[in-house]
Parts: structure tokens; C-alpha cells; sequence
């Protein structure tokens, strides 16, 4: 994290504005932080970023490949490795040269 001080705007009620969630009106609050936009719904709790159009940012979903976090899962004891044999009764016919 860096020192550099955050240059926040102070989160204000926007008169009219419909959630996208829960669509209730006069509950959104907006707020820049670093002339970035931010808006969030103090009904539901939904929170987005907006861009310099003003639409929305989609967060990126966490999967197994952006998410750090995940283990991997410790092995059953109960489970046993399979080894299939070909069946040398099963032979494929071979083609003429």
C-alpha cells in the first residue's frame, strides 16, 4: 500500500436514483475516490464502480484462476486408483500396406 493520500469526495444521496437491485429510488449514495465514481444502495447494499460514461463496471467473478485463495482439496482415503488393461482379444484389424 502506498502513502499517497486518497482524494475522496464525500458520499452524497442522489435525489431520483433507482437501485439496479432492489429497485428502490432515493437510496442510491455516491462518492468519488480518485475521480473515480462509486456508488452504493443503502437498502440492499449493492455497491458499483462507474466509468468516465457512467455505466457500470462489472466485477470479475471469482473463479479457480483469479482467485488465489483456493487449496486444493486433500485426497480421500477411501478412494483407490483404477488401471484398465486393453483386452488382447480386442485387436483392431490392420489395414493392408
Amino acid at each position: 500500500m502506498s502513502d499517497a493520500p486518497v482524494n475522496s469526495t464525500p458520499k452524497r444521496f442522489i435525489a431520483g436514483a433507482v437501485c439496479p437491485a432492489c429497485s428502490e429510488t432515493d437510496s442510491i449514495k455516491m462518492w468519488n475516490v480518485d475521480g473515480v465514481p462509486h456508488r452504493e444502495c443503502v437498502k440492499c447494499g449493492y455497491a458499483d464502480t462507474l466509468d468516465a460514461r457512467g455505466n457500470s463496471v462489472p466485477k470479475e467473478i471469482p473463479t479457480r484462476v483469479n482467485v488465489s485463495g483456493l487449496k486444493p482439496k486433500a485426497a480421500d482415503p477411501n478412494v483407490q486408483a483404477v488401471q484398465f488393461f486393453p483386452n488382447p482379444k480386442l485387436k483392431k484389424p490392420s489395414e493392408p500396406t
